[in-house]
């Protein structure tokens, strides 16, 4: 992917359309009134609103620029980062699933700034969202970003979908992982990654 066509995916909105704030508010509001409630009576009368601008928060991803330098001293093992934290929407549910990424790579002939590997998280997690799409999501990402030797990624989060309705698993964690390149086929590299 060339940097151009890069940083226009990471600024557009997933549908690439702009969502539409009053429509959102108008479905809240039906929402109430379908599940038996008044939107207009006491304190429910701002909640179309604020349910609406929540929605939006989550799904509205933030633009950022990858900024990346030329790897000039030929740094050639592993640069992790590990826990940083997300949250974001089930495309099943709505509900949130929350957790913390675990970012990394092996550097090529570029390395990035590390703030870099925990906005594209942020950036990718603020989507209606499976955590196995996320996980990937964030892989290609910096492989098209840095051509990297190898990418992992792990991410482990809570899913509200689970711990507060249906099975109601409250301390369940769901794991996702990805490597690709050099740390694919090598349990010892993976192993270094994950800190294991």
């Amino acid at each position: 992917m060339s940097t151009t066509a890069q940083a226009a995916a990471l600024h557009a909105l997933p549908d690439d359309e702009a969502p539409d704030r009053e429509r959102a508010m108008a479905a809240v509001a039906e929402l109430l009134v379908a599940l038996g409630h008044d939107p207009d009576a006491g304190d429910l009368a701002e909640t179309p609103r604020r349910v609406a601008d929540a929605f939006l928060e989550l799904l509205t991803p933030e633009p950022f620029e990858m900024t990346t330098f030329a790897n000039e001293e030929g740094y050639d093992e592993p640069v992790v980062v590990r826990g940083i934290p997300f949250v974001s929407l089930c495309r099943h549910h709505l509900l949130p699933f929350r957790g913390t990424a675990t970012v990394g790579y092996l550097p090529g002939d570029h390395v990035v700034g590390l703030s870099k590997l925990a906005l594209v998280v942020s950036h990718h997690a603020r989507a209606l969202q499976v955590q196995e799409s996320l996980t990937m999501q964030i892989a290609r990402t910096l492989e098209g970003a840095l051509a990297p030797r190898g990418v992992g990624v792990v991410i482990e989060a809570e899913h509200l979908c689970m711990s507060v309705r249906g099975v109601r698993a409250d301390t369940a964690l769901t794991t996702t992982t990805c490597f690709r390149g050099e740390f694919a086929d090598a349990p010892a590299l993976q192993a270094r990654f994950t800190g294991a």
